[in-house]
């Protein structure tokens, strides 16, 4: 599929319409509400990224290679990239170094830069968990406190922003993991649903009919987790919409989100998640590929009142198809 294609540019422009309209109707929590673990502020993970972004256009100004910056600072130019990507935090004297090479000495930008830096290396609410979460759920989980809008496609479970404490649970036992640690696990998704039950977040899920017919844990539990879908669907914040068995095949493979932020510096990204870690795409050509996928998949699943109605149907027993 070429991306300049006539038909796929409508689909990719008709989708980032659709995102944008979708995020503006977000409800912002108010300043000072209490959220319990998570904040409203952009979290390191999203601060690493801006920092890198605003370093690596201050290089390239000053027609400095990568080898040369990480001469500057000891380090390897690999490590330069890491910076640059957003993917490693920046020691303060190693800001300091880069600044000085790149010729900026107006005290007021390296004061900002140098603030920046260190607000990028503090940890997140979500380090106190520990080894529970690895490096690569660690970054999501970073992108994910920092969203403005999250767009996902899910065809094996309900996802995990908009899974019931028993949901949860059950697919923890089918992970095998020991009590105290699957305890934890439910615990960590709470802590990462509250900005979506607290306006901040806006997400669009659509989710394939096998997701709801799927039982996960016993009949009760799938009953209190497509009742509690019925109720989320009705916030503002949430668009939800189901791929029924009667739409036939679509453009997605498999399950991916794409998460969009506050800041223009920081370009969309999607998430894919596999058995031992994930992907994280950010290339403009790869992202409007998803782009145009989802907006594929939006075009062909029921639209948002008639979602509700196929889950009711399941809950009563009945066939949507």
């Amino acid at each position: 599929m070429q991306l300049c294609d006539a038909s796929a540019q409508n689909l990719l422009d008709g989708c980032r319409r659709a995102t944008a309209r979708a995020v503006t109707t977000g409800v912002t929590s108010p300043a000072g509400r209490e959220t319990g673990v998570a904040d409203e502020s952009p979290g390191p993970t999203v601060l690493r990224f801006l920092l890198g972004s605003r370093l690596r256009h201050l290089r390239e100004a000053k027609g400095i290679t990568p080898h040369e910056a990480a001469r500057a600072i000891r380090a390897t130019d690999s490590k330069i990239s890491r910076i640059e990507l957003g993917r490693s935090p920046v020691r303060e004297i190693d800001a300091e170094d880069l600044l000085t090479l790149y010729g900026v000495t107006d005290p007021a930008e390296r004061e900002e830069l140098l603030t920046l830096a260190a607000q990028a290396g503090q940890r997140g609410w979500w380090h106190r968990y520990g080894e529970l979460v690895p490096d690569w759920l660690q970054t999501y989980i970073g992108l994910e406190q920092a969203a403005r809008s999250i767009r996902t496609y899910q065809s094996q479970f309900v996802p995990g922003l908009l899974q019931t404490d028993g949901y949860a649970a059950a697919l923890m036992e089918l992970a095998d993991f020991p009590p105290n640690e699957a305890m934890l696990r439910v615990e960590l998704r709470q802590d990462r649903q509250r900005r979506v039950r607290d306006g901040g977040l806006y997400l669009w899920a659509v989710v394939d009919e096998a997701v709801l017919r799927r039982r996960i844990g016993s009949p009760e539990v799938m009953r209190e987790q497509l009742e509690y879908l019925l109720e989320a669907s009705t916030r503002p914040t949430l668009t939800l919409q189901v791929t029924p068995f009667g739409s036939g095949g679509h453009a997605a493979v498999g399950s991916f989100s794409i998460i969009r932020f506050e800041s223009a510096e920081v370009p969309d990204m999607v998430y894919v998640e596999h058995l031992t870690g994930a992907l994280y795409i950010d290339k403009r050509a790869e992202v409007d590929a998803y782009l145009i996928a989802m907006e594929r998949l939006t075009m062909i699943s029921a639209q948002p009142r008639q979602s509700t109605m196929i889950i009711e149907s399941i809950l009563d027993g009945g066939d949507s198809r």
